[in-house]
């Protein structure tokens, strides 16, 4: 299994123009949030609790960021216990007023990330593996992190493998 830092570095490699960044930190929650609402029905009773597939695979993906590391997973198992108590509140109205919520963040995710990629000049990450999709939100998490200035060695070590940010086309033509 790639460490934290492959992964990392792998995704960062497709996202060095700080403006795609920027796309991301708004792109990235929304998708996470359309796809929490709309996994968030039908409703099961497990054991006596109520579980969603929204559920099911914020769990997994939990899962997935805990093996990779156990304070990054931490972090992201609570921001998708977050992502989940909203798709269940977006759950619990009409159907169009649910849809409506799941399917615009998704698609408004979705425009906020193909404009970053248009300004990077690069195809998403996950275009050419798959597991981009559940880096992306960490990703975030992890630039976040980085802009607060958390984690230097981190950021040294995925900027020695993918290379430094830049802020646009000058600085890419300098690359």
């Amino acid at each position: 299994m790639k460490t934290l830092e492959d992964q990392l570095s792998q995704y960062a490699a497709y996202h060095r123009d700080r403006r795609n960044i920027a796309t991301h930190f708004i792109g990235i929650p929304l998708i996470v949030l359309g796809i929490t609402t709309l996994l968030s029905r039908p409703v099961f009773t497990v054991g006596g609790a109520s579980v969603s597939m929204a559920v099911v695979v914020a769990l997994a993906s939990a899962a997935y960021y805990l093996r990779l590391n156990v304070r990054f997973g931490l972090l992201m198992a609570a921001l998708l216990a977050l992502s989940v108590w909203f798709g269940a509140w977006a759950g619990t109205h009409s159907t169009s007023t649910w849809l409506s919520i799941g399917i615009g963040c998704f698609v408004v995710g979705w425009v906020f990330q193909f404009v970053g990629h248009f300004w990077e000049g690069r195809k998403p990450a996950f275009m050419d593996d798959l597991m981009g999709l559940i880096i992306g939100p960490l990703f975030v998490v992890a630039e976040a992190l980085f802009a607060i200035g958390l984690l230097p060695h981190l950021r040294e070590a995925v900027e020695a493998r993918a290379g430094k940010t830049r802020s646009g086309p000058a600085d890419a033509a300098r690359a």
